[in-house]
């Protein structure tokens, strides 16, 4: 069986570029997988179910390494088990030199696939690191600006202070005033603290 495997980091994101590149290549729908969800770990659902239906001698198809993932110690060892362990075809369309079901590849050529993959993989990892690194960027600046993040603080109500000083005296728990305000406990807590 061939199966193809799609990812987008985000819900917003439409997996379509890579799903015609699948369709292209010939995988039927049924046999695509796609994951709307952050490539910095193996931890996503479609991932992990096309893992269990891949059998020896199957072919795997991604359009390119990040695709499969952003962190690069686990896409090698991803790699490893899906070719060495699973002994499954990888296919990587966008990289030619990455289709493992090249029987006739020396030693060199099986060296410079390895080389490839390493530094595609330490490259997608180098992204990741970049893209949180501008996100960190930006929330600082937008911060410095005076823009709040979060949800507004709520308001607190008028029996506030009331239920605070009972709180103070002994006489109520804390989780009984945060009831009796409707509030969290973790709201009131916060409300008492500033």
């Amino acid at each position: 069986m061939t199966y193809g495997y799609i990812r987008v980091s985000t819900r917003e994101q439409n997996g379509d570029r890579q799903l015609v590149a699948m369709q292209n290549f010939g995988i039927q729908d049924g046999c695509i997988f796609l994951d709307k969800q952050s490539g910095k770990d193996f931890k996503r659902p479609e991932y992990k179910h096309l893992m269990r239906k891949l059998k020896p001698g199957d072919t795997l198809v991604i359009k390119s390494i990040d695709r499969l993932g952003r962190a690069y110690e686990e896409i090698i060892e991803q790699w490893r088990i899906i070719t060495k362990e699973r002994q499954v075809y990888m296919v990587v369309l966008d990289l030619p030199l990455l289709d493992t079901r090249q029987k006739d590849r020396d030693l060199t050529g099986t060296l410079i696939a390895d080389l490839v993959l390493q530094i595609l993989s330490y490259v997608a990892q180098q992204e990741r690191e970049f893209i949180r690194q501008r996100q960190a960027e930006g929330i600082a600046a937008a911060k410095e600006r005076g823009v709040r993040f979060g949800r507004e603080p709520k308001n607190r109500p008028a029996e506030f202070g009331e239920l605070l000083q009972a709180w103070e005296r002994g006489q109520i728990s804390a989780r009984e005033a945060a009831r009796r305000l409707d509030v969290s406990h973790p709201t009131f807590l916060k409300w008492i603290s500033r």
